[in-house]
Parts: C-alpha cells; structure tokens; sequence
C-alpha cells in the first residue's frame, strides 16, 4: 500500500515542477543570461557592434570610484526615492484613511471610487503623454505655470526645467504625481480587511481620528506598507522613461540618474563596458536594498507574532 500512496505522490511532485519549467526559462532568458553577459561586458573595454572587446578587469570599477557623474546620478537617485517612496507613500496612508474611514461612510462609496480611479489615472497614463503634458506645463516661455504667475504679477518667473537648482524638483513633482495613486490603491485594499470593529471600540472609547489612524490603521497594514516601500524603491533606483521625457539628464547633469547614466555610456559615448559596469552596480545595489526591506519585513511579522 505504501508503494501504491507513493506513485500519486511522486506523479503530482513532477507535474508541479513540469508547470515550473516555462517560468524557469523565462527567468534564464530575460534575466539570468542578459544579466551574466552585462557583468562579462564590464570587464571589458568594447564601443559595441563588430568593435573589438579589450579586456581590462575592474577597470570600469575602478573608473567609476573617481567618476563625479556616477557619484551624482547615485545622489540623485535618493532624491527619487524621496519622490517616490517616501512622499507618495505618506499622502497615499492620509489619502485612504480619510476616503476609507470617512468620505465613504459620510459621502458615498461612488464618490469613494471615483477619487481612487483619478488618483489613480497617472499611473495608466503613458509616460510619453505624461511628459508632452509636463513639457507644456513647466515650458519658461509658454508654459501654464509660468502663465499664471505672470498674471500673479511675477515678472520673470523661473525656467524650471533648464535651471540647475529647479530641475530636480521639477522632476520630483512630476514623480510624485505619477507615483500617488499606486500606494492610496493599495492602502485602501488593505483597510478593507481591517475589523470595522475596532475601530468601533476605539470610537465610543473617545479616540480621536488621528488616534484612531495611528493605532489601529496603520499596524493592521503593516504589510501593504512593506510592499509598497520594496516595489517602489526598486522604481525609484532604476528610474528611466521620465528622466529621458523630461530632461534628459541634465541641466548639467542635475537630473541625471544611473539607469539614464548607463544608458548614455552604451549609446551616446559608445562606451559599451563602461555603460554595463554602471548596470552592474545598480543592479548589485537594487538587490541589497530588496533584502535590507524584506529583513526588515520579517523582523517586524517576528516581532507581532511574538506580540511585541
């Protein structure tokens, strides 16, 4: 009988691992290999094509510790997280809790969806059409921004995206609305598993509504908030399309970020090796980041099972 129970076993642990295969190579092909081949093209200095490949080792590496742009486009990027993580995710808690635990309970759960579609709405947008419309916003000449304030009486206002010190958080603006409405989604998913009876209780015991948001809210989406700090800090370091729309790197490099940095060196500069070693490094970085969010993660679900 032991034999007979085992063969069912063994046939359902194969066709387990048979519907593995097609993600397994999928996984080879799209991130294994390319990402091998990048790590064995920083090892050489190669301008691409039928170029010959000059193998100089950590060469790139090395270039890079003394590369001010790479430096800069690494700043940057915690600029971009700022933009992308930490604002969004902040106005994305305050926007849930307050159409989740008032605006539907007072106004109507259609109101309720039609606020969440439209914050929403810059995430399914192209980036292309995001950055004609930004372009034409933030234009020195004709732009609607600095329209209204020559009507405010503002003589010369700023050229905001050819400016050193206003590009940036130009920039960062645009991220921000782009970036809002993924984590107010998912934060009010969240609430939807909440007890209502909690909240309740802390009602009739007098709490206020801050009190309320602090103590019940956000512990019970802990999780959702763990997620959203992993998938859009992964985002913001390997930011690309917006960069590229907007400002392409500059003015004097104060937007430039690693992934449009990299994407220079194997296109613009032809300096293919050097282009992949800044890849490679992104990429290294990504990753550590990905498992300090996810140690993290877990020490926190340790600690409420442990009802720390």
């Amino acid at each position: 009988m032991a034999k007979t129970s085992a063969r069912p076993r063994n046939r359902g642990t194969r066709i387990y691992w048979a519907y593995l295969i097609p993600g397994g190579i999928a996984l080879l092909a799209v991130i294994i290999v390319p990402f091998i081949m990048n790590v064995w093209y920083s090892l050489h200095r190669w301008k691409g094509g039928l170029a010959p490949m000059t193998w100089v080792g950590l060469g790139n590496y090395g270039q890079l510790l003394h590369d001010e742009a790479f430096w800069q486009s690494f700043q940057n990027s915690l600029w971009m997280v700022i933009a992308m993580v930490v604002i969004p995710t902040l106005i994305g808690l305050l926007l849930a809790a307050v159409l989740f635990d008032y605006v539907g309970k007072h106004i109507g759960e259609g109101i309720v969806t039609f606020l969440r579609a439209t914050y929403y709405l810059p995430q399914i947008i192209p980036i292309a059409v995001a950055g004609i419309v930004w372009n034409w916003i933030f234009n020195a000449e004709t732009g609607a921004l600095n329209e209204i304030l020559r009507g405010l009486g503002v003589a010369n206002p700023p050229n905001w995206l050819g400016s050193p010190d206003l590009a940036l958080p130009a920039v960062m603006v645009v991220l921000v609305w782009i970036q809002i409405g993924y984590p107010t989604v998912i934060f009010m998913s969240a609430l939807q598993r909440v007890d209502p009876e909690l909240y309740e209780a802390a009602e009739v015991d007098g709490a206020t509504w801050f009190a309320r948001f602090r103590a019940i809210t956000i512990p019970q989406i802990r999780p959702e908030i763990f997620v959203i700090a992993l998938t859009c800090t992964i985002a913001a370091l390997k930011v690309f399309a917006p960069i590229y729309v907007l400002t392409r790197g500059g003015p004097e490099g104060s937007t430039l970020v690693p992934s449009y940095y990299s994407f220079l060196n194997f296109f613009d500069t032809s300096m293919v090796g050097y282009g992949a070693a800044i890849a490679t490094v992104l990429t290294v970085v990504i990753i550590i980041v990905a498992f300090v969010i996810q140690f993290f993660q877990a020490r926190s679900e340790r600690r409420e099972e442990a009802g720390l």
